[in-house]
Formats: structure tokens, sequence, C-alpha cells
């Protein structure tokens, strides 16, 4: 780069442009900054004998020129005083047109200064502000005396602020003009073509606010387009994408480029897409195409902004579950749509596949780790299985860890569906209403202002204790949160804690089909609970029945009473064991050792379980850390439980298992 000391006047009489770029904020100099300024001026019009002002440095890049057009230069940094001169410059033009004798002033101001005189169109304007928030419209107006159309812009402001305080000061325009033009000192700084302007300029305004990736894609596009196209091509492709997904930019244009395959980290967005239109060498082409694309994804996250009632729907589920790692294979999916490659039902027919793979992988608690090296290339996957897509996108999940019946609904039956992870209780929410509407109601239920109920309640009362039996504490433990004692209702707080007769009341007047359930059933308890956790899981099965080749499993038992273990894997380390005792207690003190913020945890939710004093506990034996833990529990109880504490960690059936003899 070349730094030099100048003046204004050396700095923008001459033919040439400076032109603001996007990644440039909009202008932002208010009152203090003018008045800073105005008293700046006032001193040196004031004291002749005073040395020049120094208000800074200019740093600007020449670009690429037609012949005979104007030589342009991007403003990488001083954008504020010197459209802040620029407004002066105006006010002063103005201000000569009205005092005798001033005329001539006026007109070198206006030709030599603010305007190349002898060109056309955007060529013809000294300075180019941003085209963010109408700065470079209410700029223009100035220069063409209309600046009643823009009161509310900063750049308008600036004048009125400065032709009020010339007039208070009743300042000379023509001395005051060259004060503004060679008497305020300033650097100006050229970057060379090998420059990276972008990065110049966040290192200039490093306590400003950091550019986004967006914002750098942004201004590598806009550089490479003609000035003359710019404004043309920033309305009609990037400002509406702005627009739309606002602060989603950045991540749209990562799963934009996740698309192709790869996974892409949310600093490298703007290299990966550098290089990606280096390598094709036509950048307006990708910047259609990512316009395409933008319009595919602002309708994935909003999905009400999709025509198609059927696909709106469908959209809206997926995003229930709430998995972003999708959006790449998704945005593929709608360019297949939209071009007539995939039918509307073939395409809805592909977001119920997805949801089935996703909700029987959450029900097993599969996860979601291994989804970041499946889906991103999950497109190029299905059409490489078969000539047709859908064919093709069943036989690869079925290969990526796709619960088969027994496992789907031995989970459905066991596992904790509602804790601590509201991510969790809203997957579950979900799988609620999806039963209800499975009752095919000639009119679908409204599901607004109703939350999740827990039948045998969070709280128990003497009553429920003694409907629940001698092991009231292990039952309430081990099913409190499971689909069977989970239910929807509006009446969540006036049901509280009341008894299973009072609740049955309210059920009874219930419009949803899961609560008509409860009317015959008398008792509330563990068996009750199993009785209706079996019945909504074979309806689970129907909804979200399993696809692919092969649905056998090794057992269609949902117990393991009976099994004897031989080992223990967690996370590649193998335990021996010989009972389901020591898979219990192995397991805790792995826990322990390991996730010892989650042992805490357990302790505290389940103290008549894992206690530091024994007193607390019927029959236990000690962990390592001086814990002990309730051993007066069946198989499938221990099973259960380490299940749920996996769980809690974050540990799929795929991280631990158990081997049998």
């Amino acid at each position: 780069m070349k730094a030099s000391e100048t003046n204004f006047q050396a700095l923008i009489e001459g033919t040439k442009q400076y032109a603001v770029p996007l990644f440039q904020r909009r202008y932002s100099w208010q009152r203090k900054e003018w008045q800073d300024l105005l008293d700046d001026l006032n001193d040196l019009y004031e004291n002749e004998s005073t040395n020049n002002h120094f208000i800074g440095s200019i740093v600007t890049m020449p670009q690429p020129s037609e012949p005979q057009s104007v030589p342009p230069f991007l403003l990488i940094d001083g954008q504020q005083r010197l459209t802040t001169i620029f407004v002066l410059l105006i006010l002063l033009r103005d201000i000569a047109k009205t005092e005798e004798g001033t005329g001539m002033l006026a007109e070198k101001i206006h030709n030599t200064l603010l305007t190349n005189q002898y060109h056309e169109g955007l060529n013809r304007y000294k300075l180019l502000p941003t085209l963010q928030d109408n700065d470079r419209h209410a700029f223009f107006e100035l220069i063409n005396e209309k600046i009643e159309a823009h009161q509310d812009s900063l750049i308008v402001s600036c004048y009125l602020y400065f032709k009020k305080g010339i007039r208070l000061l009743n300042l000379n325009c023509e001395k005051l003009y060259q004060v503004i033009v060679n008497r305020l000192s300033i650097v100006g700084i050229v970057l060379e073509s090998d420059d990276n302007p972008s990065i110049v300029f966040e290192s200039l305004n490093a306590r400003g606010r950091p550019l986004t990736e967006a914002d750098l894609i942004r201004n590598y596009f806009f550089m490479k387009i003609d000035l003359n196209q710019q404004e043309m091509i920033y309305k009609e492709y990037w400002l509406p994408m702005q627009n739309a997904l606002g602060d989603d930019l950045t991540e749209f244009m990562r799963h934009y480029l996740a698309s192709d395959g790869a996974a892409v980290k949310t600093n490298e967005v703007y290299l990966v897409l550098k290089r990606k239109v280096d390598l094709h060498k036509n950048p307006l082409a990708e910047l259609n195409r990512i316009k395409r694309f933008a319009d595919f994804y602002d309708k994935i996250i909003k999905p009400e902004k999709e025509s198609n009632l059927v696909v709106r729907q469908n959209l809206t589920r997926l995003n229930r579950l709430n998995f972003t790692v999708l959006h790449p294979f998704l945005l593929n999916c709608y360019f297949d749509y939209e071009e007539g490659k995939l039918t509307t039902n073939e395409f809805v027919d592909i977001l119920k596949i997805l949801e089935n793979f996703l909700i029987r992988r959450f029900v097993c608690n599969i996860q979601t780790r291994g989804l970041n090296k499946i889906l991103p290339v999950l497109h190029f996957n299905a059409v490489k299985q078969s000539s047709n897509f859908i064919d093709g996108l069943q036989s690869y999940l079925q290969s990526q860890n796709y619960p088969k019946d027994n496992e789907f609904k031995k989970n459905l039956i066991e596992s904790s569906a509602y804790g601590n992870d509201d991510k969790q209780a809203k997957k579950t929410r979900l799988i609620l209403e999806t039963l209800e509407n499975h009752f095919n109601h000639k009119e679908k239920p409204s599901f607004a202002n109703v939350s999740i109920e827990h039948v045998m309640p969070q709280t128990l009362t003497k009553e429920w204790e003694t409907q629940l039996g001698e092991d009231w504490q292990q039952d309430y433990d081990f099913y409190l949160n499971t689909l069977g004692n989970l239910t929807l209702t509006a009446y969540n707080s006036e049901l509280s804690n009341k008894s299973f007769n009072d609740k049955k009341t309210y059920f009874k007047n219930s419009n949803f089909s899961l609560n008509a359930y409860f009317e015959s059933v008398e008792k509330w308890d563990k068996t009750a609970i199993e009785k209706r956790a079996e019945c909504l899981a074979d309806k689970a099965l129907e909804i979200w029945a399993y696809f692919g080749s092969s649905n056998q499993t090794t057992s269609n038992s949902n117990s393991v009473a009976g099994t004897k273990p031989k080992s223990l894997m967690i996370l590649d380390e193998v335990h021996r064991i010989k009972s389901w005792k020591d898979v219990y207690v192995t397991l805790l003190d792995w826990v322990a050792d390991n996730e010892l913020e989650t042992f805490i945890e357990l302790s505290k939710e389940y103290p008549h379980l894992i206690n530091q004093d024994s007193f607390n506990l019927r029959r236990f034996v000690p962990l390592k850390n001086n814990y002990y833990v309730e051993i007066h529990l069946n198989a499938d109880q221990i099973y259960r439980f380490c299940n749920q504490a996996m769980q809690r960690i974050g540990l799929s059936t795929d991280d631990w298992k158990i081997e049998f003899e």
C-alpha cells in the first residue's frame, strides 16, 4: 500500500469516483461528530496562522475500469469523514447559489468536486455511498437539490445541522470553502491490487461490530461486479435475501455450501464460497443460484411461506424436530422439486421418510452427532443407491442406525420421554399430537393452549403413594416420564397432583381421544401405565412404520428378565460382569468417574436409589466413591434405570451395550 499526506482538493478533484463497498456500515455520524468538525472548521476559519488540521486517513483501492469510463476507487476506510465533507461541499454550493457574486463558486464546486461533469448515470457522481438503508439515494437527492424526500436520513440531517451551524456562526462560504479543501489534512492510503480490502477494513475497525461471513461474501461478489450494475444486482439478488433471512443469512450460506456434500464450518463459509466462485469464474451465475436456494431456505425455516398445504404441514413437523443438519439435503430436494424432478407427492414422501427416521432415532436415543456425517451426503448416496430416488433414500437410511420395530417399541414403552431437556419435551409433544390425530377425527383437534400432563403426577400425595402400592417409589422413578404416563390437556394447572379419580372427571370431558382411554381404567399404577404404553406404542408402529427390506429382530420380548449378562461395553471400554447387579454397579461407577456432574444430578433426583447415607436404602452395596446404591431391583428395573442414566449423559444404545451368555 502507498500512503501520502494530502488535502481534500487533491483527493477529489479530477475525474474519479469513490464507491463505498457493501461491507461498510451505513453513514452513522451524528450530532457529536458534526459539532466536533464544525468546531475545528471554525477554529481554522478564525485563525489563519494556525497549522492545518489533521482529521484522519482515507483508505482506497483502485478498481478495473472500462476505457473512457471514470476511474473507480473502493473507499475502504474513511467513508464517514469523506461523506461528511461531500455533504458540506453540497451545502456550500447551495449557499453560494443564493449569495451575490458567488455563482462561479457554486458552479466550480458542483462540476469539479461533486460530479464528473462530462459523464452520465452513476459515473456522474464522485461519491457512491453504500446501497444499504437508502444512503445512496438520499445523497444523490442532495446533489440534485431534492432534500425534502429524505428528512429521516442521517445524510440529510448532517446537511441541515451544518446549514444551521454555518448560519449561526455567520461564516463566509468562499472562505469556508478554502478551509475545507485546503486546510483539512488527511493521509491518503492506496491499496495494491493484491491487498485484501475486507481484511484491511476489519483491522481498521476492530472496535466495531465484526464482519460476518455473509458481509464478506457480499463484498466479494460486488467487488467483481461493475459499479454501474451494482445497484440493480443488489436490489434484485442480495437485498431480497438479506430482508428475508436477516441474521440467518450466514447460516444459510453454510447450508448452501454443505448441499454440495461437504460439511462447512461457520468461520470458513467465506473462504469455501470464494474458492467455489473462483473455480467457476462466473460470480453473477453463482449469485443467481444462491438467491434461488435462499428462497428454498426461507420456506424450509418458515414453512408458512410454502404455498402447497401438504408440503407446508410436513415441513412444519420436521422443523419441530429441530434437526437443522437436514437443511442442506432439503435444499437439494427443493431444487429437484422446483425443477420438476420430484412430484409433490414424492417430495411429501421424502419429508415423511425423514420424520420417520428421526423420530425412531430420537425415541431410541441414538445420538444426533452421527447425523453430521450422514445427512450432508444423503442426497448423493440416495441417488447412488437406486435409479428411484425414494427407494435409494430408504435403502441408504436403513443402513444408518435406523431402529427396527422391537427396539422402537421397547424404547417407546420404557424410555424417559419427558425430562429436563426442553427439546425432548417438544419432540414428545409432537409424538402425542400425532397419536391423537391418528384417531381419525372428522375435525382435527386444536392443540393451542395444550400442554403435556403427567397422569401420575410429578409430586405425589399420600393418596397416590397408596394407590401405587408398596414399591411406589421405584414405580414413580421408572414410570413417571414414560410415554404411558403422559397425555395432552389444556387443564394442566387445574389437574396438578389431584387423585386419579379426580383427573378422570376432567379426562371424561376432554375433546382428545387420548384421554377417552382413561374412562374404563379403575386404577392408575405400574401395570396400567405399561398397558397404555403398549397400546400407544402399537399405534406409533403404524404411524412411523418401518421402511426397508428387513425388519427381523433377534427377540420380540421387551423384557430382559431371565437373561444373564456377561459383559458391559461403555464407549469401547469392556467390563466383565456376572449379574445384573454387576451391570448396575459397574455402570454407576463409570458415571461417577467420567460424568460426575450427571452422577450428582442422579443422586439428587433418585435419593432412594443413589445416596451417601445407606440408612435411606433397603438393600445396598457401596460404589467406589463412597456412595451407596439400592439393589432391591429386578433385571428390567436395572436395565431401565441404566438406560435412563445413559440418556441423561447423552449416550445412546450404540455407546453402551450388554452382551449376554
